[in-house]
């Protein structure tokens, strides 16, 4: 056990997933830089906060931390502590340009922290078109290529150089991305064979998922984008666009859907000028945003590698098993939603701060555990830096620009809206500290760490959070162009079942209706689990805001 009189610094920002979701990096003088040839054996304290892989214990009373992992952590503190010293001074990676104007960057510390996921399975970011006509093949591979020319990041390459650990980004002069298309025998044969009669659409999504396109990256460079089209039925088809996501996260991904269903109803919209392929985030802090003393980070790397042990986690079906990504949405009608935000509106807090609760809630209430038996559950909230970075960076920016914050909350039987406001109220907290640009680099180094030594996670299981959530939700209306095109559905969403949550949920609001996609391993959980899961969480959420009414 852990001793009580230890002093532990309790964590308050962390990782996402989204990514999941579902999708960080810092400035600081005394940071150890992965990509510099001199830390090749400490694989970066990157900054990207969705994915620290250090989890928990299911359970604080069965809790036990061996003298291994212990040693480990103080281990890890003695590394990072010396990688940091090693780095000092140390200059910055020039980018070469050869003559045919191919471009190569070296990737940034969060960009290598999804180099070191996505092949693990965490990072394969997918969008998802699910379409009544049938799209027109030479149309659609040219509105590709004028996202690609638009966004010079999406035809890059991911390159490894062994010598060093570094990845770097290789970026062509032309567009590269090619259309594969499915027809109606392809389709069905990989329908039937993963679907068991599930929704074809969800099927077809979640095989995009569990590409392996980076699963090897030191035998070849794979493109940074994706394109796929497939054949269901007469009248359904399918459209994907597969993304790594050092390339694209969600806020990217939201903009390049509109762009390409602009481009592809004919609409070319204003011409953007072609972007560069910019700095990486921990290149774009603000001056003195990250400051940290020496000391105190040194610290709060042991402290989260030491506290996550406190961690519990939903109860694992399989952890022995090869794992994929799945999908389960939870989905509410337009009036539900309406209330729903209303309630958050009347006590100032964002949605993401309810749906962390009313998961939270049904997680505990899934233990049947007594109610005064309390658990600690970990949150990561995922926060859009564009606006706050410097120089600020368009909406529309490709790349990868998210923070993330980590809080964990004591959680027993209490109304949804309780836990809510405090949820969201130690998330601002974090944020008005700038805990995600402060403790960027430590979580990224520990989530490196941990994908190395998964068996330091309960049951290497690599669950860092029971559940991440987007500060901000996306909104989208129907256009007149979704009905020229035929566009029946969409979903956005990552995979997660490398390093990452439980579950990682995409929310979007589309037309008033809440559709939230939640990603979730397999078979870790199973899709009874978390569909019963995430079920409880729509009558917490739709129950609570009815209480209120009435």
């Amino acid at each position: 056990m852990i001793s009580d009189g230890f002093p532990l610094p309790r964590p308050s920002s962390s990782v996402w997933l989204f990514l999941p979701a579902i999708w960080l990096g810092s400035s600081s003088s005394r940071r150890a830089d992965p990509r510099d040839p001199a830390s090749s054996n400490q694989p970066a304290w990157p900054k990207d906060k969705s994915r620290v892989g250090i989890c928990a214990e299911s359970r604080f009373s069965t809790l036990s931390l061996s003298a291994l992992q212990v040693r480990f952590s103080v281990l890890t503190l003695v590394q990072f502590s010396v990688a940091n010293m090693a780095q000092d001074g140390e200059s910055e990676a020039q980018n070469p340009e050869t003559p045919d104007s191919t471009t190569t960057r070296p990737a940034g510390g969060t960009e290598f922290s999804w180099c070191k996921a996505v092949p693990g399975g965490t990072g394969v970011a997918v969008l998802g078109l699910l379409l009544s006509k049938p799209p027109q093949i030479p149309v659609l591979q040219n509105a590709l290529h004028k996202l690609q020319k638009s966004h010079p990041i999406l035809r890059s390459k991911i390159h490894l150089d062994t010598s060093t650990n570094t990845f770097h980004l290789v970026t062509p002069p032309n567009p590269l991305v090619q259309l594969q298309p499915f027809d109606l025998q392809s389709t069905s044969r990989i329908v039937q064979t993963q679907s068991n009669g599930y929704y074809p659409f969800h099927t077809l999504l979640e095989h995009e998922m569990n590409s392996e396109t980076w699963r090897d990256p030191v035998s070849r460079d794979a493109d940074a984008f994706y394109a796929t089209t497939y054949t269901i039925s007469d009248d359904r088809f399918a459209v994907f666009l597969r993304l790594h996501t050092t390339a694209c996260d969600r806020s990217a991904a939201v903009a390049l859907l509109n762009e390409l269903l602009r481009l592809v109803g004919g609409d070319a919209g204003d011409e953007v000028s072609d972007e560069k392929v910019d700095l990486a985030i921990e290149d774009l802090i603000p001056e003195g945003k990250m400051n940290k003393p020496f000391w105190a980070r040194g610290l709060d790397v042991l402290g989260y590698s030491l506290n996550a042990f406190r961690f519990s986690n939903l109860s694992f079906v399989d952890a022995a098993s090869a794992r994929s990504s799945r999908i389960v949405r939870l989905q509410l009608n337009a009036d539900e939603t309406k209330n729903l935000l209303a309630g958050c509106k009347s006590r100032g807090i964002k949605l993401c701060g309810a749906l962390a609760a009313a998961g939270m809630i049904s997680a505990w209430t899934s233990k049947c555990l007594p109610d005064y038996q309390r658990e600690k559950y970990a949150v990561v909230t995922l926060v859009d830096c564009r606006s706050i970075l410097d120089p600020v960076l368009r909406s529309n920016h490709a790349g990868f620009y998210h923070s993330g914050i980590l809080n964990t909350h004591d959680v027993c039987e209490e109304p949804v809206w309780e836990l809510a406001k405090r949820s969201y109220t130690a998330f601002v907290n974090a944020m008005n500290c700038n805990k995600h640009f402060t403790d960027m680099s430590d979580l990224n180094y520990l989530m490196c760490k941990a994908i190395e030594n998964p068996g330091l996670t309960p049951s290497s299981s690599l669950r860092t959070a029971l559940i991440s959530v987007f500060e901000d939700p996306v909104f989208e209306e129907s256009a007149d162009l979704h009905e020229e095109i035929g566009l029946v559905d969409y979903v956005g969403c990552a995979s997660a079942h490398g390093v990452g949550p439980s579950i990682a949920i995409f929310d979007t609001i589309r037309d008033g209706k809440l559709d939230c996609a939640c990603i979730y391993p397999s078979p870790l959980h199973s899709r009874e689990q978390i569909q019963g899961l995430v079920d409880h969480m729509k009558r917490i959420l739709v129950d609570g805001c009815n209480d209120e009414n009435q």
